[in-house]
Order: structure tokens, then sequence, then C-alpha cells
């Protein structure tokens, strides 16, 4: 099965929920929905199943034209954030749920319920009901009823969000291996960068309505196509400034001239937005023709092995991912460090300019 959305949008009222989006998926894949709260994943993903019609453009199934089709008339199955189970049921009866509600032979339901259950690591648990379960158990438990159903296409709304850190990682480690057993067209959403990278497949990232990129996790994540991109698929918030290059030098809106090495060295002369991830800025010297930059520390967040270092540096906020932990107190006087090798460099229009081939490994 093949999924082909072709300049779908969505309008509601005066709002456009959905702008021409034109995706194509295919059998076997998994597709991550990558945005922050109201950029169009959820309305994305409804359209995908039938729930809602678009206001213009067409859905295609295997080259046919299913875009008035309900649901009902889909081979869809949708996972939410919330746990939604049957409360009276055992772990067992919702996973066979839907099985009997389709007339499925007996013996055959049997069969697929505990190969689901296999699957998601719920065998212990299957005489259970839900509220017996841990949260983590519940979402699998919600997972498996979909993939029972042996849909074509599976949908999953942000399904680990209500769960706390330890089952997240959890449940994000095992699912790249749940999703490649099974064979369907997988569409996750989720508003975390970090989740897209470890789930990995091919990325759409999605800002007000619009999928601006889509492509492999890592190509999408190394080489963003424009500013919009590259700023949704960073967490904490991509740093940037601005660039003037001329004759060979570049001068920056934090103060001062560098040689115009790295990206700058192969754009022409004229002003850039120049972007860099927080961990691609240290507080240790990196080398030669590093960019230096005169900062106070605004609040400095201790993660655990890694600390977030947040600097003011003239009208500019930005953000270190540094190791270690760091008890830097406010207003504390530092030089950050920049790689010129590791910016992006956007146009006047946001475009990609130009970027170092280390960011490819980056």
């Amino acid at each position: 099965m093949t999924i082909v959305l072709k300049g779908v949008s969505k309008k509601v009222g005066a709002s456009t929920h959905i702008d021409d989006v034109t995706l194509a998926l295919e059998r076997g894949s998994l597709n991550v929905l990558l945005g922050a709260t109201l950029s169009g994943k959820t309305s994305l993903m409804r359209l995908m199943a039938g729930l809602d019609a678009p206001t213009s453009g067409r859905v295609l199934v295997d080259g046919t034209d299913v875009t008035g089709w309900p649901v009902q008339r889909r081979s869809v199955a949708m996972v939410y954030q919330q746990f939604i189970n049957y409360p009276s049921l055992t772990v067992y009866e919702n996973i066979a749920s839907p099985l009997r509600v389709s007339g499925v032979a007996r013996s055959e339901v049997d069969t697929r319920v505990r190969e689901a259950a296999k699957l998601l690591k719920l065998e212990p648990y299957l005489d259970r009901k839900p509220l017996n379960l841990s949260g983590g158990q519940q979402q699998r438990t919600a997972i498996a009823r979909a993939l029972v159903k042996g849909a074509d296409l599976v949908l999953l709304d942000e399904p680990l969000a209500n769960l706390d850190y330890k089952l997240r990682e959890e449940l994000r480690e095992e699912l790249p291996r749940v999703f490649a057993a099974s064979g369907a067209i997988f569409v996750y959403a989720t508003t975390e960068p970090s989740e897209a990278l470890l789930l990995g497949g091919n990325t759409a990232t999605l800002f007000q309505g619009r999928v601006t990129q889509f492509g492999p996790t890592p190509q999408v994540y190394r080489q963003p196509r424009d500013l919009v991109t590259a700023r949704v698929f960073s967490d904490p918030p991509l740093n940037t400034l601005t660039a003037r290059k001329a004759d060979g030098t570049a001068t920056l809106s934090t103060g001062g001239q560098i040689p115009a090495t790295g990206p700058l060295a192969s754009v022409p002369d004229g002003e850039y937005i120049v972007g860099f991830r927080a961990h691609h800025l240290t507080l240790e010297p990196v080398g030669t023709h590093e960019i230096t930059i005169a900062s106070n520390v605004s609040v400095a967040e201790i993660t655990g092995s890694e600390s977030y270092v947040h600097l003011d540096a003239g009208d500019h906020r930005f953000v270190a991912l540094v190791p270690g932990v760091r008890r830097l107190e406010p207003k504390l006087p530092v030089t950050a460090y920049l790689d010129p090798r590791r910016l992006f460099l956007f146009d006047a229009d946001g475009r990609l300019a130009a970027t170092d081939p280390a960011q490819k490994a980056a």
C-alpha cells in the first residue's frame, strides 16, 4: 500500500489548518510528523484516516482516489496519547476487541492476539485489567490493539506524551522494532526533535499547517532546506545571529570580524542569517579561526551529565549545551566559542545558502 496526498488543504472558517501538503508514504515505512503544538499534525492525520475531508486536494491509496471515503472504508488504526482501553476487559480482550467486532474466527483471534502481545511484551499481563497495569503497559495494550487489526495505515498521535520519562525512553527504544516487524505504514506525531531522531525513518517538519521538508530523518536534521525547518528540528531553540560577508571577512551582529571560512567561504558577499545548535556552542576553545562571543551567563540548567547554559550577548540570547555539571552564577562574564564549520547559512528569504559537509555527520 502507498498513500499519497496531493495538494491537500483543510480550512475551517477563516483558519487554514493544512496548507497545500503533498506527501507520498510507502508500505513498511515509519514517518514522523514533527512540529509544535497546533502546527497541523493531528489535522493531517485526520485527513489521512478519512475522519475529515480536505477542502481541496486529493488523497490516493494505491492510486485510487479515496478523498471522499469515510474512515470505515479505509484500513486504518489509530493510537492517541490518552490510554484508551476498556477498563472492564482484560488485556487479552482489549487487544481482541476489534477482531471480535469484525467476526474473525476464534482460533485466528487467539493467534493474532498472542502475536501482538509477544511483539509488545505483554504476554505476562494478558489476564490483567488496565487499571492493574502501569502507564507504559496500558499504552502498549492500546498499540497492540491497533496492530492486531492488520491495518495498512497506523496513526500514532503523540502516543508517549502522557508517560513518565522512564516509560517514554523504554517505549521509544522498542517502537522501531515493533514498526519494522509490522509492514504497515506508520505515521507518528511528536513535538520532540529528539524523539524523531531516535525513531529514525522519515520526518516531515510542520509549521503553520505546511510541510516544510520531508525526507530521511538524519538528512532533514543535518541538511534543513530553510530556517523554518532548522528551527522546527532544534531543541533547545536554534541559535541565530547575522553576518555580513565582504572581501573575505565576515562582520558578526555579536561584534567583531572573522575570516570567511567554512560555509562563509562558499557564498557571495552579502548578509546572512547564521544558525547553530546548542551542542555546537562551547565554553572552551575549539581550534583555529573559531568564533568568540563575549557573553554573560543568564542561567545554567543542570540536566545530569550535561548543562544548558543560557547566555546573553548584547541583544542576543544563546543556549550552549556543555558537558558536565556547570554551576555558573547569573551575570558571570564568559567567552563562548563556535567552530565556523558548524554553521547553517540562510539568505534573506530564510533559504539554506550553505553548510559545511561536516554537518552531514554532526
